[in-house]
């Protein structure tokens, strides 16, 4: 049985998809999923799902919303060993058990993304570009997209989601600029920076993908995109090292270290 969360929530087993339909459930088990291996305590389940005014019924609701679960994993999963303790009850709450971790797309995705970056790093930028790429194909989605009107715990792991997924797009497109393909990147850059406009670095990538391809106007007018964004929105201006960039860029000054893209070491993964 494999879980998808980067996208809509997804449970299939033997290639079919097999998610609990009734929403609350499916919210129950989501919360369970981004805290796999883990006691998810019952006060945590039941904030989650009602917020700040649960029903007086909540504690029995909440225990049916386990039942469903577990009789749903066990009927699919018949009489497969350790069928019975995937939905699991200890104190003070709930859990889902999963042996192995590309049982959830998370994983996989975290084990991959932490393995290019090492790839990188070792300069296996071939190895690194096309781990990552694959890392990055997991992803269908806004995370638990077809979870309405998530709770605060729920929307918190989603807005760490997201920032996982920058950071692998980071250290893709370092791979690509250490093998000289940056320049394929220029539409996926400019969508990057419509996506996050506030984030310099993907202007930044933008910027010396555009010189590298010797499109020195365009890089010198997203520039000026970059810096009227942060100025209309924050009311600052470029930080230094982009400022330095535009510099180069009109001067020449320097001008060869632009084919000389930042060391992967300079990109951090979230912890």
């Amino acid at each position: 049985m494999r879980f998808n969360i980067l996208g809509p929530l997804e449970v299939i087993h033997d290639g079919q998809l097999c998610t609990p339909t009734a929403q609350k459930v499916r919210w129950t088990l989501a919360l369970l999923l981004l805290r796999t291996n883990r006691v998810v305590d019952r006060d945590s389940l039941i904030d989650e799902i009602w917020g700040d005014e649960p029903p007086r019924s909540a504690v029995t609701t909440l225990q049916t919303y386990i039942y469903q679960l577990r009789k749903n994993f066990n009927q699919l999963l018949g009489q497969m060993p350790g069928a019975d303790q995937m939905i699991l009850t200890r104190p003070p709450g709930y859990g889902i058990r999963l042996l192995q971790d590309d049982q959830l797309d998370l994983h996989v995705f975290e084990r991959d993304t932490r393995r290019g970056h090492g790839l990188l790093t070792e300069g296996r930028y071939e190895e690194a570009s096309e781990l990552l790429a694959g890392a990055l194909r997991l992803w269908r989605g806004a995370p638990l997209a077809d979870i309405s009107r998530a709770g605060r715990c729920i929307e918190a792991h989603i807005v760490y989601l997201e920032e996982l997924r920058i950071e692998a797009l980071k250290l893709r497109i370092l791979a690509e600029s250490k093998l000289g393909r940056d320049s394929r990147f220029i539409p996926e850059l400019r969508e990057l920076v419509s996506m996050h406009p506030l984030n310099e670095w993907f202007h930044g990538e933008l910027i010396k993908a555009l010189a590298r391809a010797d499109r020195r106007g365009e890089a010198l007018e997203a520039y000026r995109d970059l810096r009227r964004i942060l100025l209309d929105e924050l009311g600052l201006e470029p930080s230094a090292p982009y400022q330095h960039l535009q510099r180069q860029l009109l001067t020449d000054d320097g001008l060869e270290s632009l084919f000389s893209p930042a060391a992967p070491e300079a990109i951090a993964l979230t912890s």
